[in-house]
């Protein structure tokens, strides 16, 4: 077992290097927003591993409303927070995370992707991604309501890049609010999903 896992690891080390989402087309391309280097992280946590996870619903792309504790005693949660659309470190982390679905559904998870954009926007950024098999949400109006209750609302108004997983029970088990210029680590992700089994 430690064996396939350390080959899984070493597996996704590879693949995250080669999942880009620029490979997708000439007009993706063209429409990525430069941001620069920002400042690594620019907020204050609100919530703490071992706590029960604040409820939220909010509207997804695909028309429907998810609401988090929809999946309680029934799935984890994996939400993957990101700071906008059409900029270039979300542009290939949300495509990246393709290569994780069949562990998602080995481990009874479930991903949501999340920013603060309103729902065209995501509408138009997500299609030219190619279609993404997990729930993504906007955080839009009340602006960055969630983002805020979970402490991973930037000065700016855009959210960090943050990952927190939440077990069937509604309990907070892993956070990584990441340096806003780099992807976080699938292989975070791929061992806690291990530790929290089905």
């Amino acid at each position: 077992m430690k064996i396939c896992k350390v080959v899984l690891l070493s597996l996704l080390v590879v693949l995250a290097g080669a999942v880009s989402a620029y490979g997708l087309s000439e007009a993706f391309k063209g429409n990525i927003y430069q941001t620069g280097k920002l400042k690594p992280t620019d907020s204050v946590l609100r919530v703490k591993v071992g706590e029960i996870s604040p409820d939220f619903t909010l509207p997804a792309i695909s028309g429907e409303k998810v609401t988090l504790s929809q999946y309680h005693g029934k799935r984890h949660v994996v939400i993957s927070f990101v700071p906008a659309a059409w900029t270039p470190v979300c542009s290939d982390q949300w495509p990246g995370y393709a290569i994780l679905q069949d562990l998602f559904g080995q481990h009874d998870a479930v991903l949501l992707g999340i920013t603060v954009d309103n729902i065209p926007t995501l509408f138009a950024w997500t299609n030219q991604m190619g279609k993404l098999w997990f729930p993504v949400l906007s955080d839009f109006w009340p602006h960055g309501k969630v983002a805020d209750t979970f402490g991973v609302l930037r000065s700016d108004g855009t959210a960090e890049r943050a990952v927190i997983i939440i077990d069937k029970g509604g309990v907070i088990r892993y956070i990584d609010v990441h340096d806003i210029n780099r992807r976080p680590f699938l292989e975070s992700i791929v061992e806690e999903l291990e530790k929290l089994g089905r």
